[in-house]
């Protein structure tokens, strides 16, 4: 396919925004250096040696004699013959090469073949090439940035420039700087944008809170926002990444929340907070609560996050084996690296009947990898030791497994493996409410206290057992209050039957009513809702009957509200999709399918269980660990917003992307289509 810069983006000029092309600030690039080499042999080729002949020719003022008297250099181009070569070929160089480089005559068809000679690129003469819109492309170049978290300064790489420079040695990629003013600007212009989804609204909101360091040891802080919108659909949307100044504790981390509920005035609408489990996000939440409650702006409750315990808690476990998990991921690794032993891996894993293995295997050092290695040694130990003594030259034999340390990696593996379904169940899930992590974080309570009571496990694992409980009873404490109650409950697959012991009250009940009664019985609502279509049938209603309806709501309300029906029903299949189940029976319970939205958008976790328990969080650290205090908060701000369908925006224009590359899809064909056209003739 042909890339035709200047036909490419002219087209675009009838629909670009006039903001993206009156932009003027273009970087000027250093000339670089360009070296073509032989694809057969990687040397420079020797022309064949031509006769000796006088030199009178007029392509000659063309060519400038090099400083060693051996050859003749292009002026033009760089590109340097031998002193003995013809000057037809000169004259087919500048024919090929250079068309119309003598205005006066018509440029000189080539008739030999081009060679691939060892071209140093000098400055160019004029010499006309075709022409780019750079702002177009430097928009394309700042989507990639944003997108893959890049910070600016990786469009300075060196060879990235030769490659534009390759391309057309009149692009010119925007510096550094203009791209770290672009994208505060973007990131000021769509903020705008994201106050306005936020005050519409209509349910409340939730907030939670993540903590990194960066390379620059500066501690930072992302606060997202979750809400459920009027379809069933949950959104979500980054509102900021704030720098934590120091010493980065409880109060430094409240009046950063503050200043972003200010920011996007919605103090009045958070419900909750879910925080890493830190001391100090907890004292910056307890104090927000305290101002909350101070001021009576509604409920509010904070709470820890759920992934961030199990995965405290499994580490307990997890010990006493760390040793052995090295030495089976120092296999593996080398594993992964090598097709070699790969293939005589997976052979062998087939003849023993050890199960079908996918690689790359996981090797982070995170709870997936940590699981994996053990399912090595657990199902492939056979495999696993064959393959290591079959490569003993490249893989060390200390890699191998005494009988001592198989035995009590498959005693921990037996131990765990519901600890990672759990963990899996979790980060596949559509929608892990409260409800279902409290579900999912009793069970683990429930075997952590069956491996300490039973005399079936070794002292070792049950002294990690102890330690265990301690972390699972200190967030069992922690979440046991009527705000998780009334979240849980809301839960169709959970509702009263599945909640945990420590839960379930009928003082946490009578609360949960009188919430609903005192907040969502008067919400409004449309009478159809309320009554089968079989009543809706007879036409319109006539004035008595409205008086009667509104007399029935009332006794309604009284008697048998709406939580009471919700409750008596038993819960849906742990398979159901909450969201569409609301959707479906919103009708059914209008006021409390309000509730349901306000409180079924809290979060469980303060991060994606995935980015905790795999190797995905590891590419997710790389990426921010090198992000710098100069473009950290609009790169991944700008990313978040886009992800959530937020339009590229430049104060007030609009920058689609996308429509960008349609446009170059779509002309570089129809270059390809009239360039085919030509041949037919």
């Amino acid at each position: 396919m042909e890339w035709n810069g200047s036909t490419t983006f002219r087209s675009l000029k009838d629909i670009e925004p006039k903001s993206v092309k009156d932009m003027s600030i273009i970087a000027n690039i250093d000339q670089v250096n360009v070296a073509l080499s032989s694809p057969e042999n990687g040397n420079d080729l020797s022309l064949p040696k031509s006769r000796k002949k006088t030199m009178t020719s007029v392509y000659l003022k063309y060519f400038e004699t090099a400083p060693d008297g051996k050859g003749r250099r292009c002026k033009f181009c760089g590109q340097t013959y031998s002193i003995a070569t013809a000057t037809g070929n000169l004259g087919r160089h500048l024919g090929s090469r250079h068309p119309g480089y003598d205005k006066s005559g018509e440029p000189i068809p080539s008739t030999a073949p081009q060679s691939n000679l060892t071209v140093v690129k000098k400055h160019q003469l004029e010499v006309k090439t075709p022409k780019f819109n750079l702002d177009h492309l430097n928009w394309l170049l700042t989507k990639w940035l944003t997108s893959s978290s890049l910070p600016p300064s990786t469009l300075e790489e060196t060879w990235l420039l030769n490659s534009f420079k390759f391309v057309n040695p009149s692009i010119q990629i925007w510096s550094k700087e203009k791209i770290q003013g672009v994208l505060c600007e973007v990131f000021r212009s769509m903020q705008e944008d994201v106050q306005t989804v936020l005050q519409q609204a209509s349910s409340k909101v939730a907030i939670a809170l993540e903590f990194w360091t960066s390379y620059e040891q500066i501690y930072y802080m992302s606060a997202t926002c979750h809400w459920i919108d009027e379809s069933w659909t949950f959104q979500k949307v980054l509102l900021d990444v704030c720098r934590i100044p120091y010493p980065c504790g409880g109060a430094e981390i409240y009046h950063a929340l503050l200043k972003i509920l200010k920011m996007y005035n919605i103090a009045e609408k958070i419900l909750a907070c879910t925080h890493d489990n830190s001391q100090s996000a907890m004292h910056a939440c307890h104090k927000l609560k305290e101002d909350m409650d101070g001021h009576k702006v509604g409920p509010f409750c904070y709470i820890p996050c759920a992934a961030q315990t199990l995965n405290l808690v499994i580490e307990d476990g997890l010990r006493t084996t760390k040793q052995i998990i090295s030495k089976v991921r120092e296999f593996v690794i080398e594993m992964n690296a090598s097709p070699a032993i790969m293939d005589d891996f997976m052979q062998s894993t087939t003849a023993y009947q050890e199960g079908i293995w996918t690689f790359p295997l996981d090797t982070s050092a995170r709870w997936n990898g940590h699981y994996q290695m053990m399912d090595i040694v657990r199902k492939a130990s056979k495999s696993m030791d064959g393959v290591i003594r079959k490569h003993e030259n490249s893989l060390s034999t200390r890699m191998l497994l005494n009988a001592g340390e198989r035995n009590v990696v498959t005693i921990l593996h037996e131990y765990l493996e519901p600890f990672y379904k759990t963990t899996n169940d979790i980060c596949l899930n559509k929608a892990p409410t409260i409800g279902l992590v409290l579900f999912f974080m009793d069970h683990i309570s429930e075997m952590i206290a069956a491996c300490k009571d039973s005399c079936l496990y070794p002292d070792w694992l049950k002294n990690a057992a102890e330690e265990m409980a301690l972390k699972s009873c200190s967030y069992n404490d922690q979440v046991s209050n009527i705000f998780t109650y009334m979240t849980a409950i809301l839960d169709p697959r959970i509702k009263v039957e599945l909640l945990p012991e420590t839960l379930n009250s009928e003082n946490n009940l009578d609360e949960a009513r009188s919430h609903f009664l005192g907040n969502y019985s008067t919400s409004p609502f449309s009478v159809n809702n309320i009554y089968g279509a079989s009543e809706k049938e007879g036409g319109s209603v006539s004035f008595a009957e409205e008086i009667a309806r509104k007399k029935r709501r009332v006794s309604m309300s009284v008697a048998t509200d709406e939580l009471t029906q919700y409750l008596s029903e038993p819960p849906a299949p742990i398979q159901t999709d909450v969201m569409e189940w609301w959707k479906v029976n919103s009708a059914r319970y209008p006021r409390l399918s309000l509730m349901a939205r306000d409180f079924l958008s809290v979060q469980a976790t303060s991060v994606a269980s995935e980015e905790l328990f795999s190797r995905k969080g590891d590419e997710l650290d790389r990426q921010r660990f090198g992000l710098s205090t100069s473009t950290a908060q609009a790169l991944l701000c700008v990313k978040s917003w886009s992800n959530a369908g937020i339009k590229l925006k430049l104060r007030s224009t609009e920058i689609d992307c996308d429509r960008l590359m349609e446009l170059v899809a779509e002309t570089a064909s129809g270059n390809s289509k009239i360039g085919s056209d030509k041949k037919q003739k």
